[in-house]
């Protein structure tokens, strides 16, 4: 059984963590097959959206635990096999959506915060863990707590690691929407098909300029944001699509 499976269709992506007798745990061969995946998909044209989720009851409870040999030079295990994966989730042209739908905990909080947009399910659970096992925050966490909720509630969330559910997630800034369980899915897609109608091209620089702004000036902000608007305006999608508006 492969752990990480992924369904094309209609343009759409779904990216399923599939250990659930874990709780998705991320273990080596699951880390690397989930890399090997994202790289397929970035340079896959006919992927618009991707939809990442796990299999079962839970999201991804972070580091499979029962294998210390991960463990023993841990320096290593995060450069080489956690960080690549927040970096590949970021650099993505696709919008990517988590699915969350249970247990998002440790560097499984790192994969669904990485997404561009967090769906959560009514019965998720989202904890920044690592240190209830003496550990600090990898795969992207430290910047994503501190990006979206201010650095008083990243140490807040990061040093105790409570667990937030799933309307404190959206009330926190930590998720997008909040769905019944069994809704989640489909409400998750409909979102998608929104993506997949929109252009490809204007929302791959979208994605790129927000990310620029995270970290830029403002006149630098204004600059690039002049440069993808002349990029995107001289594109068939966009003449496309504000014909159909027009049309209306």
């Amino acid at each position: 059984m492969t752990a990480v499976l992924r369904c094309d269709e209609d343009g759409i992506a779904t990216v399923t963590l599939n250990r659930p007798d874990k709780l998705n745990a991320l273990d080596l061969p699951m880390r690397s097959e989930l890399l090997g995946v994202l790289s397929e998909i970035a340079t896959d044209e006919s992927v618009r959206v991707v939809i990442l989720t796990g299999a079962g009851r839970g999201f991804c409870v972070g580091q499979d635990l029962a294998r210390p040999e991960e463990l023993i030079d841990t320096e290593a295990t995060v450069r080489d096999s956690y960080s690549p994966l927040a970096l590949a989730l970021r650099a993505l042209r696709q919008p990517t959506i988590a699915v969350v739908n249970g247990a998002a905990v440790g560097a499984g909080l790192g994969l669904a915060l990485g997404c561009d947009v967090v769906i959560v399910a009514e019965s998720a659970k989202l904890a920044a863990s690592f240190g209830k096992v003496g550990l600090v925050p990898d795969t992207g966490v430290s910047a994503h707590l501190v990006g979206l909720v201010g650095y008083l509630k990243a140490f807040e969330l990061a040093s105790t690691g409570r667990a937030v559910n799933a309307q404190e997630a959206v009330d926190l800034g930590l998720a997008s929407r909040v769905f019944p369980d069994s809704d989640v899915m489909t409400r998750a897609r409909a979102v998608a098909r929104m993506f997949v109608e929109s252009s490809a091209t204007a929302l791959a620089l979208t994605k790129r300029q927000l990310q620029f702004a995270e970290v830029s000036s403002f006149e630098e902000v204004l600059e690039l944001e002049a440069v993808h608007q002349g990029i995107v305006a001289a594109t068939v999608e966009h003449r496309a699509l504000r014909d159909a508006f027009t049309a209306k």
